[in-house]
Order: C-alpha cells, then sequence, then structure tokens
C-alpha cells in the first residue's frame, strides 16, 4: 500500500514524505518532480505554454501511473483531488492522509522557500496570501472528501508528523 500525502502547498508534503520514505525505508516520489522528470519542462512552463488544463491532462496521467506502484511514499500536488479519477487512482493501492496548515503558515513557509517563489506558478490574479487563502476554500471539500486521515501541521515538527503517520498506518487492517 501506498501512502499518499494530499494538501495544499506548504503544509510539508514533500518534506515530510522525504523523513517518512527514510523511516520506512521506502522511495519517495513527489508528483511535481515526477512530472519534471518525466516531461523535462518545468511546472511554470507547462502552465505557461499549456495552462492548467494541459497541466491537468498531464497529472492525471501520471497520477494513473503512480497509482499502480506499490509501497510508495507519495506527495501529490495541491491541486491532484479537484479530479475524482486522481482520487480513485491514488486511493486503489493508497493510504491519503491530508496535510493542513493555517494560510498564515503557508505564506510564510512558501515565501521562505526559493523553489516556490521561482518555479510555481500563480493560479489566480490575487498576491499570494489572498491566492492562499481563496484556493484553500475552493479546495477544502475536495481534501476532506479524498483524505482517510488528516493531520495538521502548523505547530508540529516533521518528526512529530512522521510518528503519527507511522502509528496510524500501524492501526490499518
Amino acid at each position: 500500500m501506498n501512502i499518499v500525502l494530499i494538501g495544499f502547498r506548504g503544509t510539508g508534503k514533500s518534506t515530510v514524505g522525504k523523513l517518512l520514505a527514510k523511516r520506512l525505508k521506502r522511495d519517495f516520489i513527489d508528483t511535481d518532480e515526477y512530472i519534471e522528470s518525466t516531461t523535462g519542462k518545468t511546472i511554470k512552463d507547462i502552465f505557461e505554454k499549456e495552462g492548467e488544463e494541459g497541466f491537468r491532462k498531464t497529472e492525471v496521467e501520471t497520477i494513473a501511473k503512480l497509482g499502480k506502484m506499490k509501497n510508495k511514499i507519495i506527495a501529490a500536488g495541491g491541486g491532484v483531488v479537484l479530479k475524482d479519477e486522481n482520487v480513485k487512482n491514488l486511493k486503489s493501492n493508497g493510504f491519503l492522509i491530508l496535510l493542513e496548515a493555517t494560510p498564515e503558515i503557508i505564506y510564510n513557509r512558501l515565501t521562505q522557500d526559493e523553489k516556490t517563489t521561482q518555479q510555481r506558478p500563480s493560479l489566480t490574479n490575487k498576491n499570494l496570501f489572498d491566492e492562499i487563502k481563496h484556493l484553500i476554500d475552493k479546495r477544502q471539500q475536495f481534501y476532506e472528501n479524498a483524505a482517510n486521515y488528516t493531520i495538521n501541521t502548523s505547530y508540529v515538527s516533521c518528526e512529530d508528523i512522521v510518528e503519527e503517520i507511522i502509528t496510524t498506518i500501524e492501526d490499518l487492517p
């Protein structure tokens, strides 16, 4: 079974995913990095050339492949839950854990992350903080419907989040 981390960007999916993979001795896959390596294009380039619709099409194809893999730790892109097909493919062989954080915490994390500021496309015409609040509001129900389990990462160390995930999956039937 895969462990799939879902949630908005800046909630800790990649950081927690890498630590979790190391602890469980599993491969870690970040879906955005996977898309970049298989297409030879950055996410920002795909958005600029093909728009969000073109990116989401590539994302659906990627998730279909990753959902068939076994015993991976997968950090899914923030918008992956917007397509029912993605959720179905990830759940077919995975346990989906929603990582959440307050908009203020996400804003602070994103503005301190060079990759986010340089490579992630803006999805609205709003300033970053307003975009975060807008997109979380828009996606919250999708995240909650997809999640098997939820952890708020706002004020918790990555190590403690990893411990909670391990304890949770150990209790699964």
